[in-house]
């Protein structure tokens, strides 16, 4: 936020110098045809007041044409080669570089450039702490020469110092951004004071531009640099997660692989619905944690052959209020991991748990993950049954869409299981090992009628 104001305010105090040096032309042009009458008993006087006035003229023109260029929402590159041609001529020179400076280790680097047959590109130049403090005193403009060169500039980079013949350090607040580097003036004198001034009258406005360019690049490699720990961040939660997921699956060797399976069959399910890259990894977090309440579960329940009693029932269905209260003290990217967790057994007419909610009520996050934990339950082989095939895992999901299921969401599993039934997956949506046992064209067949069965909001017996 800081930075945008800045630019805003950088802009409106170039647009409001703009408009100053508008009206500046109009005096200096008054002034200009006044002094042929002061001054018409001295042609000498005349002259040389003719020759002032037309340079200040011609340097305040420049001003008022550069001005709105610095404002225009362009590419700074071209914009940096406005600002050169624009100092080039008001020094008269033949040729010109403009230089950004950066700090640790302190560098010249070239931004663009005019006229020089074999400058390098970016031509560099390193700067030592005794180059820095001179360019920073440096009250504008200086002359070079051999006795100077060694003072401001290094000689140590890929471009000799000799080749500039005037240097404008551009500061901003007393901070070196930047240099200006002229060559050869155009009849190969020196630069005189009316030249060197001409030059400092734009220096400012140059200063402030490389400036806002600077931080403009710092600014976008801030942001690829968080984006980059981001993208590390939910790598290493992925790797944690993965983790605590085999510790809940360890309990019973049918279950193991379920909390991974879960967490990627929901991530996937989230890519087909066209869910943002955070939202999948969301989901795939949640269904690595879903069932994390039942590492209070007694391991004796998971191995049982036959059905649970109602107390063992209540025993293993409280995993999902132990597992809310273990995640809701952890401060997650994803803020509905605790919901998902507490309410992945919930199904749309109400027979769910533990708070028996209904479709509406139940978020769409939540709704996938059912969905996953209850597809790869079904696909997985149990101690009280095998495991059912994929083409009657999905004939039963479609049977009990809408009303325990979401359809939409039944139809996103669909469209990722089709997709590797033709090897369409960039990653496949099931293990490497699991055998797709159903046709493209029923996998159709079972999209058309869930579908119809969605559209038309019946409610059909089972």
């Amino acid at each position: 936020m800081n930075f945008s104001i800045g630019r805003w305010r950088h802009h409106t105090k170039l647009q409001h110098q703009t408009n100053q040096q508008a009206g500046l032309v109009r005096v200096y042009r008054a002034c200009y045809s006044h002094s042929a009458l002061v001054y018409s008993g001295s042609h000498y006087s005349v002259a040389v007041q003719r020759d002032n006035f037309r340079r200040l003229l011609r340097t305040v023109e420049a001003l008022s044409d550069l001005g709105p260029e610095l404002t225009a929402g362009r590419e700074f590159s071209e914009t940096a080669r406005v600002m050169l041609s624009t100092i080039v001529e008001a020094g008269g020179a033949r040729d010109g570089a403009i230089f950004t400076c950066s700090d640790k280790p302190s560098l010249l680097t070239s931004l663009v450039a005019q006229g020089f047959n074999m400058l390098p590109e970016p031509a560099l130049i390193p700067l030592l702490p005794k180059h820095v403090h001179a360019l920073t005193a440096a009250r504008g403009p200086m002359v070079l020469n051999s006795s100077t060169y060694e003072v401001f500039l290094s000689s140590n980079g890929n471009v000799a110092p000799e080749l500039f013949k005037c240097i404008a350090p551009l500061k901003v607040g007393g901070k070196l951004v930047g240099v200006v580097a002229l060559g050869r003036r155009t009849d190969d004198s020196l630069y005189d004071d009316e030249e060197l001034d001409s030059v400092a009258l734009l220096d400012s406005y140059v200063a402030l531009a490389v400036q806002n360019h600077a931080l403009t690049q710092t600014l976008a490699q801030r942001v690829s640099e968080n984006l980059r720990l981001m993208a590390s961040m939910h790598g290493f939660y992925d790797k944690t997660l993965e983790a605590f997921a085999a510790a809940i699956d360890v309990k019973h060797v049918n279950i193991h692989g379920h909390s991974l399976r879960v967490g990627r069959y929901a991530a996937a399910i989230g890519e087909a619905l066209g869910m943002d890259s955070g939202e999948v990894a969301g989901l795939r977090s949640a269904g690595y944690l879903h069932d994390i309440g039942k590492v209070a579960v007694d391991k004796r329940l998971f191995g049982k052959p036959s059905a649970l009693d109602p107390e063992e029932f209540r025993e293993m269905a409280d995993h999902t209020v132990v597992g809310h209260q273990i995640v809701s003290g952890v401060q997650f990217p994803w803020p509905r991991v605790p919901e998902i967790v507490r309410w992945h057994h919930e199904r749309g007419d109400g027979s769910g748990y533990p708070d028996s909610l209904r479709m509406e009520d139940i978020p769409t996050p939540v709704r996938i993950i059912a969905l996953a934990d209850t597809f790869d339950a079904m696909t997985s082989e149990r101690p009280y049954r095998e495991p059912m095939s994929i083409g009657g895992t999905l004939s039963e999901l479609v049977r009990l869409a809408p009303q325990k299921y979401d359809p939409e969401i039944v139809q996103a599993l669909l469209i990722q299981l089709r997709r590797d039934a033709v090897g369409s997956n960039r990653q496949r949506f099931l293990e490497e090992h699991v055998e797709i046992n159903i046709a493209v064209g029923d996998i159709d067949h079972l999209a058309a009628t869930l579908q119809h069965k969605a559209n038309h909001n019946r409610i059909y017996l089972t």
